[in-house]
């Protein structure tokens, strides 16, 4: 019988929605515990010393972390991207942006773009 892997969470967010997505980390907490969590640069840093809940970081968004975190979605390693975007403000890694966006869609990953959407999937019954 094979073992279940357990899943991995992606945890991005613009300099615009950082504080937003610690927030929802710090509410989320219980839940995020059981899920192996990853995460671009000070994102991941600022979850990880917010929650204490280990994040494994790979490079700022702007610095290639978007594309490494699309990598491992294309790889089969990462199960869920929750991705604060902020659609209001000019990013200058934009392509690589919706790079991610469309990897995403073409592995049929669920991605939350929003706060709405990221609680709509952490408390799934399919998680």
């Amino acid at each position: 019988m094979k073992k279940k892997r357990q899943k991995t969470i992606a945890l991005i967010a613009h300099d615009n929605k950082k504080h937003e997505i610690v927030n929802w980390a710090l509410e989320n907490k219980e839940l995020l515990k059981g899920y192996a969590l990853c995460g671009t640069g000070t994102t991941a840093k600022l979850v990880s010393e917010a929650t204490g809940l280990e994040v494994k970081r790979y490079l700022s968004g702007p610095l290639g972390g978007d594309q490494q975190i699309g990598a491992k979605v294309a790889e089969g390693k990462i199960d869920v991207v929750i991705f604060f975007w902020d659609p209001l403000q000019t990013q200058p890694h934009d392509p690589d942006v919706k790079a991610l966006l469309r990897i995403a869609v073409v592995y049929d990953i669920p991605i939350a773009t929003n706060r709405a959407t990221a609680e709509y999937i952490i408390r799934s019954s399919l998680m």
